[in-house]
């Protein structure tokens, strides 16, 4: 049997997998590790054809099971999803190796556990990823979440509380995605795509309502969308640094991509926007949309209130997942490209700025904003990495992130959708507000005393750092690049396809060349800089010599005030919103457990087969009808 190009990407993945198990507790584990997320990238990239629109790659590998097919194989979908995949492995391992694994063994952590806890994650993802039916799909499915638990649990204490909340979470979504799979199977007598894609377009409005709330609400939920997105905070944030730069890259984008598959590839955007909502004037795309612009607003403001930088980065990674899917459901050439595009923007700037917090970390011992400050002068190198990252966040030129979200706001223009594109501008707002403090309280202002001696990160884990912000940089430059990919994924979904350039894209409605815009930024900075220095008026001071307001400032005078930053837009706006959901949170679970209660009543009288059988009567019918 000749083995395909899929099957020695999932082969080299087990073997990491292996290596990581029985070799982990050995020093050099991490390195090996590394190498081989370098030889899967590799093997991926031997597919290369499918990231420009290249017949779907097969595996070899077919089971049986209580007479369903399982199979696997690899389209533009999934090569795009997996390049995300496995380059945010490759880099957030090779950061974990060195001098952060030598001091996370010091502080008592488990570095076999987290290697082995990473290559889970990336095999189990590969699995999701290259399934061929809908049964397959849900055993990927689950092999994600669990192995997402295991990585996000293994720190203990907080994190072991946030990643059981997080399982909570996966284990409701997974009931609903299973309910769905079920009526799937009874309208379509099949779990393969071909029938699915057949029988969709005979489904009734009821059934076909009940299927796209199930498998919204299943998929929404590992994405983090409202009002699904309170454990993904605290999960990512208290995950050990380069795991959360692999989680907050990564991790919530199998959601999205189930959605793609699933309700834009198999159901169709067409027949998602025949559902209409009675006694409005909205349809089942328009309330995803609005879905997807509230998920951008209330996280991204709950960001600005965090005094801690992982928990501000973890909010800012649910609010930019809105930003996809409200792309993706616009579902016109531009929108859909704007989605897709921005979740490999998105991971190189999320996975850079967690490792330039994690390297904060490293050299200070906190991630608390109201205890740092001034660090621009002794790590030079993360400043410009977060710097980088944050533009790329902040959705601003020259970075990539520009370019993503251009096109989303472009698109909700061209469809005459000015509401959605004000909520999403609204949203654009708050995360510059928001990373503005990021970098402020971290890097600017006056150095603390107790950090007059600190370094900069060691090699190990800046070079990772620095090639993540140069592939921010890059592809803002040129975006043709990750757009070609796009494009590909748009083809195999359904989707229309935008006509993109190197530099962008063109069209009647509005065209983008980075190439000009980056030149004329770049010229305005130069002429800048020009005046600047030839006025040789400039004189350099150190941080601890200046003066402001009349006083000389010394060491023990902070001129510059970190402490709770913008406290009074806070107290404007409150927590009001995220009370809300917590509140909601807390009523779904206290009607569980009383409905709980009830049926344990009922289950512990005498005629309790009466009961059982009725219901189990009324679900067959339902079902069936």
């Amino acid at each position: 049997m000749t083995l395909t190009l899929l099957d020695e990407l999932l082969l080299f993945s087990g073997v990491t997998v292996l290596v990581a198990l029985f070799l982990g507790r050995r020093l050099p584990a991490g390195w090996m590790v590394t190498i081989l997320y370098g030889i899967q990238l590799l093997s991926l990239l031997k597919m290369a054809p499918l990231g420009y629109g290249g017949d779907p790659i097969p595996s070899t590998l077919i089971l049986e099971v209580m007479g369903q097919t399982l199979s696997w194989r690899f389209d533009a979908l999934s090569w795009y999803f997996a390049l995300i995949t496995l380059g945010s492995a490759l880099l957030s391992s090779w950061y974990a190796c060195g001098e952060w694994e030598q001091r996370f063994r010091q502080a008592g952590g488990n570095v076999w556990l987290f290697h082995l806890a990473m290559a889970l994650n990336v095999f189990s993802m590969l699995i999701l990823l290259a399934s061929g039916d809908l049964l397959s799909l849900f055993i990927g499915w689950e092999l994600v979440s669990w192995a997402g638990f295991l990585l996000m649990a293994m720190a203990g204490g907080v994190a072991t509380r946030a990643a059981m909340r997080y399982i909570t979470y996966a284990m409701v979504g997974a009931m609903a995605i299973f309910g769905g799979i079920a009526l799937v199977y009874v309208s379509a007598g099949s779990l393969q795509y071909d029938a699915i894609l057949t029988a969709v377009s005979q489904m009734g409005t009821p059934h076909l309502w009940m299927l796209v709330i199930l498998f919204s609400a299943g998929f929404g939920i590992k994405m983090g969308l409202m009002p699904f997105h309170l454990w993904q905070a605290p999960a990512y944030a208290e995950t050990p640094g380069p795991g959360s730069a692999f989680l907050g890259a990564i991790s919530s984008r199998m959601g999205l991509f189930a959605i793609l598959l699933v309700l834009v590839k198999l159901f169709g955007i067409v027949n998602i926007e025949s559902l209409k909502i009675p006694f409005t004037l909205i349809d089942a795309r328009d309330l995803l949309a609005w879905i997807a612009v509230f998920t951008i607003i209330f996280p991204t403001f709950t960001a600005m209130k965090q005094n801690d930088a992982r928990e501000l980065l973890a909010w800012h990674g649910i609010g930019q997942g809105g930003y996809m899917l409200l792309g993706l459901v616009v579902a016109d050439a531009m929108g859909a490209a704007g989605g897709l595009l921005h979740v490999f923007n998105h991971a190189t700037y999320q996975a850079a700025l967690f490792m330039a917090v994690t390297a904060v970390i490293h050299r200070t011992g906190t991630s608390d904003l109201n205890k740092l400050g001034g660090l621009v002068v002794r790590m030079p190198l993360s400043f410009m990495v977060l710097l980088v990252g944050i533009i790329g966040l902040a959705g601003l030129p020259p970075m990539n992130g520009f370019v993503s979200k251009w096109l989303v706001y472009r698109s909700l223009l061209n469809e005459g959708m000015p509401l959605l594109f004000v909520a999403a501008v609204i949203g654009t707002l708050g995360t510059i507000l928001s990373v503005y403090k990021l970098i402020h309280n971290i890097f600017l202002g006056q150095l603390r005393v107790e950090h007059e001696h600190i370094k900069e990160a060691p090699w190990s884990m800046m070079i990772p750092m620095l090639i993540l912000a140069a592939i921010i940089f890059i592809t803002g430059l040129l975006p043709g690049i990750p757009l070609a990919w796009v494009a590909s994924v748009q083809e195999a979904v359904g989707l229309s396809v935008p006509n993109y350039t190197l530099g962008g894209v063109e069209s009647a409605s509005g065209s983008l060349d980075m190439i000009w815009v980056i030149g004329v930024l770049f010229a305005g900075f130069g002429i800048g800089a020009l005046v600047f220095y030839s006025a040789g008026k400039s004189k350099r001071v150190h941080q601890l010599d200046n003066y402001a307001g009349g006083h000389f400032l010394t060491a023990d005078i902070r001129y510059q005030y970190s402490d709770n930053f913008y406290a009074g837009l806070m107290h404007l706006i409150g927590g009001w919103y995220r009370g809300s959901f917590l509140w909601l949170e807390k009523s779904v679970k206290s009607l569980v457990e009383f409905l709980s209660l009830g049926m344990q009543g009922i289950y512990r009288r005498a005629n309790a087969e009466f009961y059982l059988l009725s219901t189990a009567l009324f679900v067959i019918a339902w079902v069936v009808i």
